[in-house]
């Protein structure tokens, strides 16, 4: 059967318009996968994040909480901008491959330059790691731009496991820091040792990432279906995952969806959708001007609080699954979007008069109100567009969260204003 379906032609529109399927095979299979290759789009960064502890016992100098920050998110939205102008035209499969092998040899190279040094700090070293952070940086805007683009036109749960994913490697990197930390808590250069090993399980993952995206995902059936459905309509950047899966087009077909199928272009989408994209940017403004820096300079008990920013950003992807909880109003996404700003003065106060307590209950709700936004507007966005137009505004929702990302890391560094710095 699976032999008959790889020579099976590209269906065209009208036959998925006459023969929509009522069970399609491999739903539970892609969401698990979606939510693999989730983790592992923000597995490498995190661990980044996430062992903060060790670097700054490296680096004390170097503000490295912030520093890599801010190395990191202007390549990633340079590069996503670019990318998001030219989305019509791209291969998906080579622009995802390329990001998931560059997570793998960036967190190898976090590996290996910590060895090359024997654990040294050190100007060298430290531009060494900016540069890798840099890398992370591009590896995230060809896989998270080109990921949400690809699943805005399947399923609204393969967007939600996906960003459910994203979410869930904070809170796993936390929970391996942890661990790895405990382990040789009591041995000599403990803390160094339980980064090599932190990092090592960070490589082994970020290469099942891509051996899941390269040889799973695009055979599952309704993976195949959705594809061949955008390709039907217009989409010209699924051809290489079509073929990966089996699936041929016809001679000359491509070209005469792509005249019969014209889609809005990118300047229409951005002007329909100009309240979704804003969200995105505030959401994320406003949760990279705390987090990390102001929570692991500036309050003694980082990697407690980053955990719990994780957990619970965890914990919010999963709410808006719960129809009679999911936001899908555009003015009261705004309106929750804008009522988030009253943390900036109840973190202030919180670090300067109250207990631990207050701020990991604030920490925690930072992080639940970013996951369950940030699903809601990615969810809600791409109805009721075509294949195309869902992949072409699923990534300028993306470059607007990244754009939203580069301006709050920026504005983490007013925090130390005062503080002598």
């Amino acid at each position: 059967m699976e032999a008959e379906v790889g020579a099976m032609p590209l269906p065209t529109s009208t036959d998925h318009e006459k023969e929509t399927p009522t069970r399609l095979e491999g739903r539970f299979t892609a969401m698990v996968v979606c939510w693999v290759l989730g983790i592992g789009c923000l597995f490498s960064w995190n661990s980044m994040l996430t062992i903060e502890d060790y670097y700054v016992n490296l680096f004390p100098k170097y503000h490295p909480s912030r520093i890599l920050t801010l190395v990191y998110q202007p390549f990633s939205l340079a590069t996503l901008a670019i990318l998001a102008y030219h989305e019509a035209t791209i291969n998906t499969r080579k622009r995802n491959l390329f990001g998931y092998i560059l997570f793998f040899f960036g967190t190898l190279a976090v590996l290996l330059l910590d060895l090359a040094t024997s654990g040294k700090g050190g100007i060298g070293s430290f531009i060494g790691l900016c540069a890798i952070s840099a890398a992370f940086g591009v590896a995230d805007a060809y896989v998270q731009g080109g990921m949400i683009g690809d699943l805005s036109f399947m399923l609204p749960e393969f967007i939600q496991s996906f960003l459910a994913g994203l979410a869930a490697s904070g809170a796993i990197t936390s929970g391996l820091r942890l661990l790895t930390k405990g382990v040789f808590d009591n041995s000599q250069n403990g803390l160094r040792k339980g980064a090599l090993l932190f990092f090592s399980l960070c490589t082994i993952f970020e290469l099942l990432c891509v051996l899941l995206y390269a040889f799973v995902f695009p055979k599952l059936p309704i993976v195949k279906y959705y594809r061949s459905k955008a390709a039907s309509e217009g989409s010209k950047t699924v051809s290489a995952d079509l073929v990966a899966g089996g699936i041929y087009s016809r001679s000359g077909e491509d070209e005469a969806n792509s005249t019969i199928h014209e889609r809005l272009s990118n300047k229409e989408l951005l002007r329909e959708n100009i309240d979704y994209a804003m969200d995105m940017f505030l959401i994320y403004l406003l949760t990279l001007s705390i987090f990390p820096g102001f929570l692991s300079e500036d309050t003694g008990y980082a990697l407690v609080l980053i955990a719990m920013y994780n957990v619970w950003d965890l914990v919010g992807r999963y709410i808006p699954l719960i129809k009679c909880v999911k936001l899908e109003s555009r003015k009261g996404l705004m309106i929750a979007v804008l009522a988030r700003y009253l943390l900036i003065p109840a973190f202030y106060f919180t670090a300067k008069y109250a207990d631990q307590g207050w701020m990991i209950f604030l920490t925690s709700f930072l992080g639940l109100s970013n996951g369950y936004l940030t699903v809601c507007v990615l969810t809600s966005a791409p109805k009721g567009y075509k294949g195309p137009e869902q992949n072409a505004l699923g990534n300028i929702l993306v470059l607007f969260l990244m754009g939203g990302l580069f301006a709050g890391v920026t504005s983490d560094w007013l925090w130390l204003i005062g503080k002598g710095w």
